[in-house]
């Protein structure tokens, strides 16, 4: 009786707890819940605690994150009949909880065959050169044509990516040729350019080299100029003391021969028989002069010691 009692006690926990477990839901931030009473939709629920009425309310959760999608390599046509393969990664986020469970079955598989259909449509509007080239613009195309596709069903495509795209083998060896001739010329530029750097170098050097030269010879020959000058200076100064000397000697000698002239004519007087002799001033100076400068002789100055 006792475990019967049990038994049936733990029955009814199991199912209060159960009860519990589908009544009581408690749905986080970026989370929502889509409630369906009797298989009609009631709306959309939470974030928080939400009550339900077990075995009556349904309800569904969807997350509001944004979540990526990869579409696997895809071939396509290019506008030039061109095949090539591409992959890409499609972001998208639910915008409305409600929609994106009324509206489609599978997102995932619906949203992946819609962006390889969109693919080859866009691609095949564009020449590979394009394609190869205008990377962004199809990111943008590819994301609005998406958006436009997805918005009835609640989800915002907010971006898409290019990851890869493979060209054909023969537009590969194309471009691996291209490449290679393209380094080969910028190589060539690149060496051009150095040589003609280096020219320059060795021409503004010799430039420089050339004005400071012209320099030093400036300088040089002002120098020289300059003691040129200063030895004419020099020259001229040593000439004017020259002839000063010269032109004072002269002076003495002039003297002196006026003063034997004066002499020669004194002897002239002395011998004349004129009882009246005039005697110039300059003769009267000269006499005085003779007689000091007879003083000063050493026989004279003896022989006046002796009269004495």
């Amino acid at each position: 009786m006792n475990y019967g009692v049990l038994i049936g006690l733990a029955v009814v926990v199991i199912l209060i707890v159960s009860f519990l477990a589908n009544a009581i839901k408690v749905v986080r931030e970026y989370q929502r819940l889509v409630v369906f009473r009797l298989g009609r939709v009631l709306g959309t629920k939470g974030p928080g605690l939400v009550l339900l009425i077990p075995f009556v309310d349904r309800a569904v959760l969807v997350d509001l994150r944004e979540f990526y999608l990869e579409i696997p390599h895809q071939t396509a046509i290019t506008e030039d009949n061109a095949s090539i393969s591409i992959d890409f990664i499609v972001f998208n986020k639910v915008m409305d909880p409600q929609m994106s469970v009324l509206a489609v079955g599978n997102f995932a598989g619906a949203a992946q065959n819609i962006a390889a259909t969109t693919l080859r449509s866009v691609v095949g509007d564009m020449s590979l050169d394009d394609v190869l080239a205008k990377r962004e613009n199809m990111n943008e195309v590819l994301r609005v044509k998406l958006d436009e596709v997805t918005e009835r069903w609640g989800v915002k495509v907010t971006n898409v990516e290019i990851r890869e795209i493979i060209p054909p083998p023969t537009v590969q060896e194309a471009m691996t040729r291209q490449m290679s001739a393209e380094r080969t010329r910028r190589a060539v530029v690149t060496e051009a350019e150095g040589a003609k750097q280096a020219a320059v170098t060795v021409a503004e050097g010799n430039k420089a080299a050339a004005v400071l030269n012209a320099e030093g010879q400036k300088q040089a020959a002002i120098l020289n100029a300059e003691g040129d000058r200063q030895a004419a200076i020099l020259r001229a100064e040593g000439f004017s003391l020259a002839l000063d000397k010269i032109n004072e000697v002269a002076n003495v000698v002039a003297t002196n021969t006026m003063s034997l002239q004066y002499l020669d004519a004194l002897k002239q007087i002395g011998s004349s028989p004129s009882s009246k002799i005039v005697v110039p001033m300059e003769l009267a100076g000269l006499a005085a002069g003779v007689v000091a400068l007879a003083e000063q002789l050493p026989g004279n100055g003896k022989a006046a010691s002796s009269d004495g």
